[in-house]
């Protein structure tokens, strides 16, 4: 067992006999009375996020997850395979396991996927990709703005806003996390 001390954002928690992720957390000294630790949490399996209130030093039972390095495959519409980079197996998911990340997932994707034992329980993608813009709207001659910027459709069938420079077949960095554009990416 584990104290409330131990919280970390990303640590899995299994409480009321569920898996929990912390997405956030914060200590919580107030004036008068006991410290507690105000957390949300993020159920597995279904995605919903709670607002949950703990007492400092309250005691937690953390799960101990291994990660492994799989590369993503291809998908059958229900079913998404990846395989291991060190054994060569491939596993499949439900697509309602991942639906959070496919906006991001492409061939040969590279992502870490969490286990409990063989249990599979989160698929995490790297924080910044890069992908090929497939349709935007070119900028028009003039139109130099600051900040200005127009909706751009990935690869991966995402949309997001861009800068007026960008054009059809441009390779650019996303922040996955925010689904924002970062920089073009020289070639």
């Amino acid at each position: 067992m584990s104290s409330t001390t131990d919280f970390k954002n990303g640590i899995i928690l299994r409480r009321k006999e569920n898996l929990w992720k912390i997405v956030e957390f914060q200590h919580v000294k107030p004036g008068k009375g006991a410290a507690f630790v105000r957390t949300k949490l993020k159920n597995i399996k279904t995605g919903q996020v709670v607002d949950e209130t703990f007492r400092a030093g309250e005691k937690v039972e953390i799960v101990r997850v291994e990660s492994h390095s799989y590369n993503f495959s291809y998908n059958d519409g229900d079913d998404y395979y990846f395989m291991n980079n060190e054994t060569f197996e491939q596993i499949s998911l439900p697509k309602e396991t991942i639906s959070d990340i496919l906006d991001f997932l492409i061939d040969n994707t590279t992502v870490d996927i969490l286990f409990e034992g063989d249990n599979p329980l989160e698929v995490r993608i790297p924080l910044h990709m890069n992908f090929v813009i497939s349709e935007t709207e070119p900028g028009e001659k003039g139109n130099t703005a600051q900040g200005a910027t127009k909706p751009a459709t990935l690869e991966t069938g995402l949309i997001i806003q861009v800068p007026l420079f960008i054009k059809q077949g441009d390779q650019i960095r996303v922040d996955t996390k925010d689904k924002k554009y970062i920089e073009r990416v020289k070639q």
